[in-house]
């Protein structure tokens, strides 16, 4: 809730569960006067200031000729609407305007925006402008934060709050291997299922900061923006810069209820084909099958092979242009190799879709090698800075997005392709951070690259990858259609990355392979239930070849694939719910709130004598539900594992059980191995 004020920005009053705000006295009434205080009274705002009062973290810093712009909005106009709030803030004096809208979406997530104009008659320079400014309540007690690195993303973290400050900054030019520059704060008491959580998510997808500082009022603030670099953004009299939008849940059902309104915004964001999506097909992506080793015949029969066991989606990944036989050489030139595809790719991608199979190409349009045409013919297309020497990553640059004949050059290379070739998706790679920084305008040039090309050809579903989960954001949510979450396919490891995924971004959106075993990112090995266990709950895919696969293999990947097609409408799109049960036990349910799969997780072995029963609280008045166990995956060799009866007999048939019962005092579970899941389906009584 904010007070609108005529002459100042609006003061926040509340940013909470809903209230009845009938009858509150005014800002000015209940703020009484502090010792060692400023003789006015400067509250929090919508858009806080320095330099004449405020003394906490500023929505905006600007320099006009090189001096401070200290912005002082005199005039406020607010208009509302049952779901949105716009402020227009203006600085006669100094020239400058401030717009800040607010949104309240479906499912409750609020989306802030901001945009400042240079109202004044010489330029003004940009360093910071947040996307919003938020306060939070004296009762928050926590943090929960995710950092990682390439084929480790998304390794929670958990703090106290800060009693002073807490930042988290990205400089790396892209999202990172930490997840969306986002946070959860958590109240005093609040735990997956309930109590107040305050969540933010920053649309964006290159660096960004999100910072909490405590005030000496004894609350906090939270704010997020995108990192400008110094001079990068110069507003000539006229012009405007709108900050990336802000995603912001407010739940009094826990951790899991603000990640049940991202998902909710963000299948708002999605643009899919038709406008719907489509159940979320099965596809083999080539790399872990073959890597560069490839060519016409060797895709061919692979196609052939993943056909045979269900595979919807042939996806051939990196290798397949000009000069490209290893990292070293090839990026930029978009053209298939004529040694290994003497006759294109037409031929290869008719014969996978004559088998029933969609076609998908791996593409990085974003980097070049200096091994390459297009290098050695514009060498100044990349980011580079003047006399100093240029770092490769994975042996290649990247290409300077904020030039238009760059991306003059990257639209017409991928239109060419797509209107060639039956393409019905690209896996669209960037595997390097940025040294140098290419800052907010090439973040912006791949934006407009992305929907140049989506306006273009919008049947194409395209995947964000970034060296595995290096680019998964709210920001380029608006021009994929799904996120490889991590190029560490170790079924054990990806069971909290995908956590840890979910909480910001819905599960559709997951791509979750199985893979090879031994898994090539950490050498373990694990059965092939486990593996397509834990990849079902998002987009299921496949990352090894199955013409080198035991039959036995063979037959139960199928058996597993088909699982999956008979429950992608249950998992997707539907709730989320996350928990942890007794023993290092882990559980996750998805679907409709009358019919879902829930899927109990055990990575490492059990220490307890005998399995205890898992509480779903999400179920307490659900009333009576039907359980019934679809399957024990995983958990082979060894001594064979004992349960107790009743596991048998819910596998025979669906046992009925009170929500209340199921909420508070436990599901049976089976004795689980470690690497094993038990999967069941619970519907409410009658649905079935």
């Amino acid at each position: 809730m904010i007070e609108p004020r005529p002459d100042a920005p609006p003061a926040w009053r509340h940013l909470g569960l809903r209230v009845d705000a009938c009858g509150i006295a005014g800002v000015a009434q209940v703020r009484g006067p502090a010792s060692f205080s400023l003789d006015r009274d400067v509250a929090l705002s919508t858009a806080p200031c320095g330099g004449l009062g405020w003394f906490g973290p500023e929505l905006l810093r600007a320099r006009r000729g090189g001096a401070r712009q200290v912005a002082v909005f005199d005039r406020a106009d607010v208009d509302a609407t049952a779901t949105a709030i716009t402020i227009r803030l203006a600085d006669a004096a100094g020239g400058v305007a401030l717009e800040q809208h607010i949104a309240l979406g479906e499912g409750g997530c609020f989306t802030f925006s901001a945009r400042l104009t240079n109202a004044g008659t010489t330029p003004l320079e940009l360093d910071w402008l947040a996307s919003v400014l938020l306060p939070l309540p004296g009762s928050s007690a926590g943090l929960v934060s995710w950092r990682g690195r390439h084929n480790a993303e998304l390794v929670e973290v958990r703090e106290p709050m800060p009693q002073q400050a807490w930042r988290r900054e990205s400089r790396r030019g892209l999202t990172g291997h930490g997840g969306p520059p986002g946070v959860f704060v958590l109240d005093e008491g609040a735990t997956r299922h309930a109590g107040l959580v305050h969540a933010l998510q920053l649309a964006w997808s290159g660096d960004a900061a999100l910072a909490v500082e405590r005030d000496d009022e004894g609350l906090w603030t939270l704010a997020a923006g995108a990192v400008l670099q110094p001079g990068e953004v110069v507003l000539q009299p006229g012009e405007a810069w709108t900050a990336p939008p802000a995603l912001v849940a407010v739940s009094g059902h826990g951790r899991n209820g603000a990640s049940a309104q991202f998902h909710a915004a963000l299948r708002r964001i999605v643009c899919w084909p038709d406008g719907t999506m489509r159940p979320r097909p099965v596809h083999l992506n080539s790399w872990e099958a073959c890597y560069f080793d490839h060519d016409a015949p060797r895709i061919a029969a692979l196609a052939d092979a993943a056909a045979a066991i269900g595979i919807e989606r042939l996806v051939l990944d990196d290798g397949w242009f000009r000069g490209r036989n290893d990292d070293t050489a090839g990026l930029g030139d978009w053209t298939a190799d004529p040694t290994k595809y003497p006759a294109g790719l037409g031929p290869l991608a008719r014969h996978i879709t004559a088998l029933g199979m969609e076609f998908g190409l791996w593409v990085e349009p974003e980097m070049v090698n200096p091994d390459s045409d297009l290098y050695r013919a514009h060498p100044d297309w990349a980011l580079a800075l003047d006399g100093r020497p240029r770092p490769t990553a994975r042996n290649q640059l990247v290409l300077d997005l904020s030039r238009e004949d760059v991306r003059d050059y990257l639209f017409a290379a991928l239109d060419a392709l797509l209107h060639d070739l039956p393409i019905a998706y690209l896996k669209w790679d960037h595997n390097r951070d940025l040294a140098p920084a290419g800052g907010a305008r090439q973040v912006e040039g791949a934006y407009a690259l992305f929907a140049r090309l989506r306006a273009a050809h919008p049947a194409v579903e395209i995947e964000a990858c970034a060296g595995g989960g290096g680019r998964s954001d709210a920001g380029i949510a608006a021009y994929v259609h799904r996120f490889w979450t991590s190029d560490n396919i170790d079924a054990a490891s990806r069971v909290e990355i995908q956590r840890g995924f979910i909480a910001f971004l819905p599960p559709e959106m997951m791509g979750a392979h199985v893979g090879a075993s031994p898994a090539h990112a950490t050498g373990r090995g694990q059965s092939m239930a486990f593996r397509a266990a834990v990849a079902l709950p998002g987009h299921f895919g496949v990352e090894l070849d199955p013409r080198a696969m035991p039959e036995a293999d063979r037959a139960e990947l199928a058996d597993w694939i088909a699982f999956y097609k008979a429950w992608r409408h249950v998992l997707h799109p539907g709730e989320v719910w996350l928990g942890e049960g007794a023993d290092g036990l882990v559980w996750q349910a998805q679907g409709g709130r009358d019919d879902f799969l829930l899927f109990a997780i055990r990575t490492a072995p059990p220490l307890d004598r005998r399995p205890q029963p898992l509480t779903l609280p999400f179920l307490a008045g659900a009333g009576p539900c039907h359980v019934q166990l679809l399957r024990i995956a995983g958990g082979e060799g060894g001594h064979a594992a004992t349960h107790a009866p009743i596991v048998g007999t819910m596998t025979d048939a669906p046992l009925v059980y009170d929500g209340s019962w199921l909420a508070h005092a436990g599901l049976p579970l089976p004795s689980l191995k470690a690497e094993s899941v038990a999967i069941y389906r619970i519907t409410t009584w009658g649905h079935a």
